[in-house]
């Protein structure tokens, strides 16, 4: 059987502080510019949705427009009649 000797846990406990450390500092590095990415990428969707929806409104604009210019069809319910009172 194996036993762990002071100067291993030592050791280790040493790199595991070691690379918490450096992983924290190349944090603060680069997060900004990750930060940067992210809201330019939801940036540009938005930008995105928003022609994506104008272009369907002009479409339903067009379309109620085209709707608009046919002649509506006028009901013939049938012949005038004009009634004069008999006194």
């Amino acid at each position: 059987m194996v036993t762990a000797s002071l100067t291993g846990i030592l050791r280790t406990i040493f790199i595991l502080i070691l690379v918490y450390y450096a992983v924290k500092f190349l944090l603060r590095l680069f997060a900004p510019v990750l930060m940067q990415q992210v809201v330019k990428k939801a940036e540009q969707n938005f930008y995105n949705q928003q022609q994506f929806n104008q272009q369907q409104n002009n479409n339903q604009q067009q379309a109620s427009r085209n709707e608009n210019k046919k002649p509506k069809e006028s009901k013939k319910v049938g012949e005038y009649i004009d009634f004069e009172e008999i006194d």
